[in-house]
């Protein structure tokens, strides 16, 4: 058993953070949650109570990145200047993951992933399509590619959701897939669905989920060929929603109706599945994705960055749709950023303040966000819950006479000083305890990008 004494920890169901709590750990679980009377309180400079290790600062359960393409990262600094919009990126995107190999994947996710736990975030969903040889062939091992993923979590010490994605045709009418695009094809949906069953399922900090990558991708006729089958493998469903107003258009022109319409129609939606973006949704969709309790996975420092537009959180939480977060393509990797976004862009949009509280950040920082990923049983501090436990200096240039309740409108990932991952520590006084984050990040983006 290890024994952490929180200066202060965001407990379920508090408002705001609790000062002085005794947390148990045993077996990679939370076994106790005590918070101290003032008479049990350790004296100040005493760095322990008992053998309990002393966490100064705020405690916070473990964050989830709920949507994150890796490789992406190797871009962060190389296209932000230019101008253009989303479908200008995306060629620059596809000029990096042309270069990328099972090793140098395994290489660069292994960095990134690091960088995730440097910044509290316990547990990631990786939307994956370079399934295949850049010129569409298999390799030996058709899941080489995801293997380097998984593998890559296990070495940075964070749990990973495998969202293996289905990415058939390049536009919503179907036509083929070409250039860069052919390494994510399987040719068909049940072709995919057979590659996926291939993948292995017993590593303790891997699971499987599906994903299809956007109505673009998918072939209406198969959409619900990937639903069923993450249904029947009780894995999580993520797609990419309403990203930009053209994906809108060009769904409406060939099906009729918006592509919420369209997924509705097929069997997509549902509590297991969770909408990516969601930016340009109708009243009706909103609606649509109410009544079936589907998610939405918010990621605004990649809508902002790409010029994508700001989504109407506000209206999709009055609704019912739970909210997550994710990096997406890691312009930033900073989930206090993600999570005060939500709020500061609904400010942009509406011109009123106060649209969430720090505990709705909260919750979509962590409990909704480990939930959409597959993973219910962590995002609390709770009795029964994975030992994640993320601690947050009170004392940087940032948060110095921040009330622990300010911290998400104040700390970035800078600020994450110490994360306990399944009860072992990964990151400790800010460094992580096994990969030189910086070096391996430099070395890995420099051998895909020159």
């Amino acid at each position: 058993m290890t024994r952490w004494l929180a200066e202060y920890a965001w407990l379920p169901d508090h408002a705001e953070p609790t000062p002085d709590v005794l947390i148990e750990t045993d077996g990679g679980r939370i076994t106790g949650v005590t918070p101290l009377t003032a008479g049990s309180r350790p004296p100040a400079g005493v760095e322990v109570l008992g053998d309990a290790v002393r966490l100064p600062g705020l405690t916070l359960p473990g964050l989830a990145n709920a949507h994150s393409h890796a490789f992406h990262r190797a871009l962060r600094g190389r296209t932000h200047a230019g101008r253009g919009d989303f479908w200008s990126w995306r060629d620059q995107m596809y000029a990096v993951a042309a270069r990328l190999d099972p090793d140098s994947y395994l290489a660069l996710a292994r960095a990134v992933y690091a960088e995730m736990a440097l910044a509290g975030i316990t547990c990631v969903g990786e939307f994956h399509y370079l399934h295949h040889n850049p010129d569409g062939t298999p390799y030996d091992d058709p899941n080489a590619m995801g293997a380097a993923l998984v593998e890559a979590a296990a070495h940075a010490g964070v749990r990973l959701t495998l969202l293996d994605t289905a990415y058939l045709t390049s536009t919503v009418d179907g036509e083929p897939l070409a250039g860069p695009q052919r390494r994510f094809g399987d040719g068909n949906a049940l072709r995919w669905a057979e590659r996926a069953d291939a993948i292995p399922s017993d590593n303790a900090h891997a699971r499987l989920g599906a994903a299809i990558h956007s109505v673009r991708a998918v072939p209406a006729e198969q959409l619900a060929t990937v639903a069923g089958w993450a249904d029947r493998r009780g894995v999580p469903l993520h797609v990419h929603l309403s990203e930009q107003p053209a994906e809108n258009d060009a769904c409406r022109a060939v099906h009729g109706r918006t592509p919420t319409g369209l997924l509705a129609d097929h069997g997509v939606l549902g509590p297991h599945t969770t909408a990516v973006h969601a930016t340009h949704p109708t009243s009706g969709d909103l609606t649509l994705l109410g009544d079936h309790r589907t998610g939405v996975c918010l990621c605004p420092t990649t809508e902002r960055d790409l010029a994508d537009g700001i989504g109407p959180a506000r209206r999709m939480a009055d609704v019912g749709i739970p909210l997550s977060l994710g990096s997406d393509s890691h312009a930033v990797l900073d989930l206090f950023e993600e999570a005060r976004a939500v709020e500061l862009d609904e400010r942009l949009r509406t011109r009123r303040r106060g649209h969430f509280t720090a505990d709705d950040l909260l919750t979509a920082a962590t409990v909704t966000g480990h939930a959409a990923l597959g993973w219910g049983d962590a995002g609390r501090l709770s009795v029964g819950d994975r030992a994640d436990l993320v601690t947050v200096r009170l004392d940087s240039v940032r948060t110095a006479g921040v009330p622990p309740v300010g911290v998400f409108f104040a700390a970035t990932a800078a600020d994450v000083h110490h994360v306990v991952v399944d009860g072992r520590v990964v990151v400790r006084d800010g460094r992580h305890v096994d990969v030189d984050v910086p070096t391996e990040l430099r070395d890995a983006i420099a051998a895909v990008t020159t």
